[in-house]
């Protein structure tokens, strides 16, 4: 059994979701948001995510992570802003010695619902029907929880072609 988080990084809002997976089988554990102020400085609210980042490792000891890949658009000091967060997404796991992968948004949503261009409600209930009794209160913890879906297809993709010998 593995346990995996999944992050859908943004300055404003972090969306996480953790996951157990035995062979299979995927276990919802928790799920949440980390939210910054927007009346703070950047550094200060990136501190604030390594800060709450590393209290949820701490607290649920996951084996392996998986970060969405940047969305870029046309506001390119929005997009530079996302980068810093999900730069402190990757740098925090990394930091413990987590195994970090990434994902496009059209893979995750490939694998959560078959096409990579689902929108967020599709996205939402089929992670509903995929983990039963996740709640999910924000849109950014359902992305978070996808995202650990997605690296759990990978992952026993993975295990399937190195003839169930676990990659490192």
């Amino acid at each position: 059994m593995a346990r995996l988080l999944g992050i859908d990084p943004g300055l404003r809002f972090t969306g996480w979701g953790l996951v157990d997976v035995d062979g299979n089988r995927l276990r919802h554990v928790a799920d949440g948001v980390i939210a910054t102020d927007g009346d703070e400085s950047v550094p200060d609210r990136l501190c604030q995510l390594h800060r709450e980042l590393t209290a949820l490792l701490i607290e649920h000891a996951p084996d392996e992570a998986a970060v969405e890949e940047t969305y870029v658009n046309r506001n390119g000091a929005a997009t530079l802003k996302l980068g810093y967060a999900r730069g402190v997404a990757l740098l925090v796991p990394a930091l413990r010695g987590i195994p970090v992968a990434e994902y496009a948004a059209k893979s995750v949503k490939m694998a959560v619902v078959g096409t990579g261009g689902a929108d967020k409600a599709q996205v939402q209930d089929m992670v509903r029907r995929l983990l039963p009794g996740a709640r999910m209160r924000k849109a950014d913890a359902a992305d978070a929880l996808a995202v650990a879906i997605c690296h759990a297809h990978h992952r026993a993709s993975k295990l399937r072609w190195s003839g169930g010998v676990q990659m490192a």
